[in-house]
């Protein structure tokens, strides 16, 4: 599904109603919610929305388990680690317990610069927090950016880490978007979730979400790639969505 909105900020502010919803109806049903975040802008604008909206006092923030799709290997408290944006936004705000917020290791944690032991450690507590059988928990939600070039995560079009279908996150080396190292879910892992919504705004976007929603295939634009196991929706505002498919846009709203 396709939701364009007016602007960004109504983007934010719709897309944060969505996530208290989702988070409460998780919650109700099994007891806790899993998360999976995004950086960039648009992560950051509905994570500020959230917090401040008297809605978020619905959640039970005790109970909500936080991840990350893809990390830039930054040292701890970079401004530039999604991890760093989202407590600015939101996470620093609100009653969450640290014990269930997983951040993905830093450039100046215990692995050092070694990104693959980052990643293998996020693969390790993405398996312990899992159902039997699995790889990763039962996220509920996971939310993704999408870059000018189609990528989503940290896998770029044409990358190597495209073709990953065992390990659940994986050390990025040499991304064309610095900085070259990062640790990223791979698609199974983000395909693992429920539901899955893109993210977008601006003009900057449109060319991309164009490309994903035309039939292009996940080498050319990883967008493409990744969808929910239950739904998997477009949420837009109206510069972003300039070159998607007429048919597919199910619903606007100002």
């Amino acid at each position: 599904m396709v939701v364009v909105h007016h602007d960004k900020r109504v983007l934010a502010d719709a897309a944060a109603a969505r996530l208290v919803t989702a988070i409460v109806d998780a919650q109700s049903s099994r007891g806790e919610a899993d998360v999976v975040l995004t950086g960039g802008s648009m992560g950051s604008a509905v994570l500020v929305s959230l917090g401040h909206s008297a809605a978020k006092d619905a959640i039970d923030w005790r109970r909500l388990n936080v991840w990350w799709g893809d990390e830039r290997f930054l040292p701890a408290g970079d401004p530039e680690r999604n991890e760093t944006q989202s407590r600015l936004a939101l996470l620093d705000t609100v009653p969450l317990d640290p014990a269930r917020v997983h951040a993905m290791p830093a450039a100046d944690g215990p692995y050092g610069l070694d990104v693959d032991k980052a990643a293998a450690h996020y693969a390790e507590e993405l398996a312990a927090a899992a159902p039997r059988g699995r790889d990763v928990p039962e996220f509920d939600v996971l939310m993704l950016g999408v870059g000018p070039d189609a990528h989503v995560a940290s896998l770029f079009p044409e990358h190597p880490a495209l073709h990953e279908r065992e390990a659940s996150v994986i050390g990025v080396h040499g991304a064309p978007k610095p900085p070259p190292l990062r640790v990223s879910m791979t698609f199974p892992s983000l395909c693992a979730a429920r539901d899955v919504w893109f993210l977008v705004s601006g003009a900057a976007k449109a060319g991309a979400v164009g490309l994903a929603l035309s039939g292009a295939g996940e080498l050319q634009a990883p967008a493409a790639g990744v969808s929910g196991l239950r739904s998997t929706t477009w949420l837009l505002d109206q510069d972003a969505a300039t070159y998607v498919p007429k048919p597919l846009i199910r619903l606007a709203s100002r």
